[in-house]
């Protein structure tokens, strides 16, 4: 399905960003899913999930294991503090490359079927961090490896903002109001 792409105003929180993607999301769960995947252009570039920032974790054409997510420069993705804290924890880990483009379902599909996804999860304020294991599209059940491989980074990156909200881990993102 495809949101309101570039002319609307997804760049912004709105009620108009959700209000009309309630009925695709009554039909995906009359399929037995739980979000949407939007897709957007004749390219099907994967924007986000249901509300949420939309990440996948692979191993790239390049061998490289690379975090990526869409750009906000394109107009179409929201641009979440929770998005933002993903970027910024796994660029100062340094362990892996963290990129901003857009990612085709087509190539996204070559990956799955070359056996470099390794993770999948969305991201947002309500739910921080999302794993995401399994996909249909065009009528085809689409296994991804997350779970069954442990979801470590989705299960690092939830812990570790979390740790980071209630003051068990120190950071720079939050102060302490108690000496």
């Amino acid at each position: 399905s495809q949101s309101s792409g570039s002319s609307g105003i997804n760049a912004e929180y709105g009620g108009g960003n959700y209000a009309p993607t309630l009925k695709v999301q009554q039909v995906a769960a009359s399929r037995g899913c739980q979000q949407v995947l939007w897709l957007y252009g004749d390219d099907l570039q994967m924007t986000e999930a249901g509300t949420m920032n939309f990440f996948v974790y692979w191993v790239n054409e390049s061998g490289e294991k690379e975090l990526i997510t869409a750009p906000l420069d394109s107009g179409l993705i929201l641009p979440g503090v929770t998005r933002q804290s993903v970027l910024d924890l796994t660029r100062e880990w340094g362990e892996f490359k963290v990129t901003e483009r857009m990612v085709t379902m087509p190539e996204f599909l070559r990956a799955i079927d070359d056996n470099r996804v390794i993770e999948v999860f969305g991201c947002g304020t309500a739910c921080m961090i999302a794993p995401i294991d399994a996909m249909l599209f065009d009528d085809k059940d689409i296994s991804i490896p997350t779970m069954t491989s442990g979801a470590v980074l989705s299960k690092r990156l939830f812990t570790s903002l979390s740790d980071i909200q209630v003051g068990k881990t120190e950071h720079p993102w939050s102060v302490s109001i108690y000496s």
